[in-house]
């Protein structure tokens, strides 16, 4: 009897298996399929798209285990009203009742084989097989890491920043005046303060930990995490310099728990420097001497090789192009315009193309519907299985690296893979009118949460000599930028030094010179990718190589710039 109900309830278990395997299977997914994923899915959206396929087989499994558990249960119920009954009717008269030989053995037999089959029953473990479950999909199906995790926070951060935006608002699920999304809890809030302060952020640090302290007061029983808010606001507010704040919230946090281990030796310490600043600030009366201010701003230093590193003017004009702030003066505006062109291209002479002036010298252009929807769609497809986290030139050695400062995932593709690739290169070299017999690979980038690439040159500069050495086609003399999906706020490519920010567009792209006919790099063709704040952003681009052109921009008699003249 013991045997036959405990297999039962597995057989039970094993059925709400087979339907969360139904489910995986109805939802499309083949568990030996998809291919596993070790991090960095934050780095483009593409990538994310399939976390919702891996919650939904969680949800399933989850929702089975449930099920399961609310069956064991069930069971168990039916066991206390049954055993109730029973004992309800002996205990009105127990002389009576084991005086029936019957009722004699059923209370035997359930305090023995039905009792036993009771504890293996409350002792099944109804969630060792569903945990198996999750134990497998981690191999087969994608999962973030504590990577990803970090770059999500950070990006929210970017976000933040970049376009100014209020902590309670963006807890509220409100960016830029839109609301997009429910609310960030207290505990969401306090993750957000602690992956900052894991990265040692600790302004961001403050930010999220107040707004998590705020949530808080409308959030009961939370108590513990209170105590682990303060102690990380406490600290961030430490070392932020504010000396007096952080010894009132360790002050709270003791309080609440007066023998917490660290909360009471961060208290001496900050006592002590509140002592060391106030004997300072009496000898500098005494003295008449005073602190000598500290210039903490970034500059560009002259000579400075990095062409990533740029000063707090560029970063604060950056920001405001990203938002939508600045524009080009209303005197070059007037004069730009919109034009068919052919390019002395035969074949445009029978399809002139669109084009659209964004600036005068240098020249931007920007070439409306090049780029086709089933084009589109195709190179996608063709790049997704391709995608890697996009890489920077390292420009002292030359090598490929990861870089904060550039968050996507990018693929390349060939002319010969498709005919479509090709018939995009033909495009680009009739726009241009430029040879794509040295240009490199099409490049299709797809941006992360938050995915931006802050300014930067296209082009190498003289001290960056092992730059493009390999491709042994010189420099990048020229950029075309197709836009493969309309953005929904953000994500705009922006020109600081010239005022100009160029709005994604689908189906759009933008071209322009990197180099001078001289071959001397045009500074003012420094650009930004901003930050994609809401919406998926698709872009894939040409680089466009000097050796080939000779013929097709040759120097000019006189110097183009004045550069050249040295």
């Amino acid at each position: 009897m013991m045997i036959s109900q405990r297999n039962g309830t597995t057989r039970t278990c094993n059925r709400w298996m087979m339907m969360a395997m139904m489910a995986m299977m109805a939802m499309g997914i083949a568990m030996n399929g998809l291919p596993s994923v070790g991090g960095e899915l934050f780095t483009a959206l593409a990538d994310m798209e399939e976390l919702l396929e891996t919650e939904a087989v969680l949800i399933a499994n989850l929702d089975n285990y449930v099920q399961a558990q609310e069956e064991k249960l069930l069971q168990l119920r039916r066991k206390v009203q049954e055993y109730r009954r029973e004992h309800t009717e002996a205990a009105r008269d127990v002389s009576a009742y084991l005086s029936n030989p019957v009722n004699a053995f059923l209370l035997t037999k359930r305090l023995t084989t039905d009792w036993r089959y009771v504890e293996n029953l409350m002792t099944y473990e109804v969630g060792k097989e569903f945990l198996e479950n999750v134990t497998s999909y981690r191999s087969v199906l994608k999962f973030p890491s504590d990577e990803d995790l970090n770059g999500a926070a950070v990006a929210l951060m970017r976000l933040q920043d970049t376009y100014n935006l209020d902590t309670a608002s963006v807890a509220r699920g409100m960016l830029d005046g839109v609301q997009y999304s429910t609310e960030l809890s207290a505990g969401d809030c306090f993750e957000l303060g602690r992956q900052s302060y894991l990265n040692g952020d600790y302004y961001h640090t403050v930010l999220w930990m107040r707004e998590a302290m705020d949530r808080l007061t409308h959030e009961v029983n939370r108590t513990a995490m209170k105590e682990d808010v303060l102690e990380y606001l406490a600290f961030s507010t430490f070392k932020q310099g504010n000396i007096q704040t952080a010894l009132s919230m360790t002050e709270e946090l003791l309080e609440l728990v007066p023998d917490h281990e660290r909360a009471v030796s961060n208290k001496a310490y900050y006592v002590k420097e509140l002592e060391k600043e106030a004997l300072q600030k009496i000898l500098r009366g005494d003295d008449g001497s005073e602190e000598v201010p500290v210039d903490t701003s970034t500059k560009i230093h002259k000579g400075e090789a990095s062409p990533h590193v740029y000063d707090k003017t560029e970063r604060k004009l950056y920001e405001q192009l990203c938002r939508g702030e600045q524009e080009p003066p209303i005197e070059l505006r007037s004069q730009l315009v919109c034009r068919y062109t052919t390019n002395r291209s035969p074949f445009l002479r029978l399809a002139p193309l669109k084009l659209e002036e964004a600036y005068r010298q240098p020249d931007i252009v920007i070439y409306h519907d090049v780029m086709s929807d089933r084009e589109i769609e195709l190179i996608k497809h063709y790049a997704r299985p391709r995608f890697r986290r996009a890489t920077v030139q390292n420009y002292k050695t030359g090598e490929l690296e990861f870089a904060n400062y550039r968050i996507s995932k990018s693929a390349w593709l060939k002319d010969t893979e498709h005919e479509v690739i090709r018939t995009v290169s033909q495009r680009v070299e009739d726009m241009t009118g430029l040879t794509m017999a040295t240009a490199e690979e099409l490049q299709v980038v797809n941006y992360g949460i938050g995915g931006h690439y802050e300014p930067h040159f296209d082009f190498a500069r003289r001290e960056e000599r092992n730059a493009f050495k390999s491709l042994g086609t010189g420099n990048r003399i020229a950029t075309v930028l197709f836009y493969m999906s309309d953005v929904t706020q953000g994500g705009a490519t922006v020109f600081p030094s010239l005022n100009l920010a160029l709005r994604p567009r689908k189906g759009t792209a933008a071209f322009w010179h990197n180099l001078h006919a001289s071959g001397n790099g045009d500074y003012a063709t420094r650009h930004a990718a901003c930050p994609v704040l809401t919406g998926t952003k698709w872009v894939s681009n040409k680089w466009i190589h000097e050796r080939g052109q000779e013929f097709r921009r040759p120097c000019g008699l006189e110097p183009d710039h004045p550069e050249d003249l040295f």
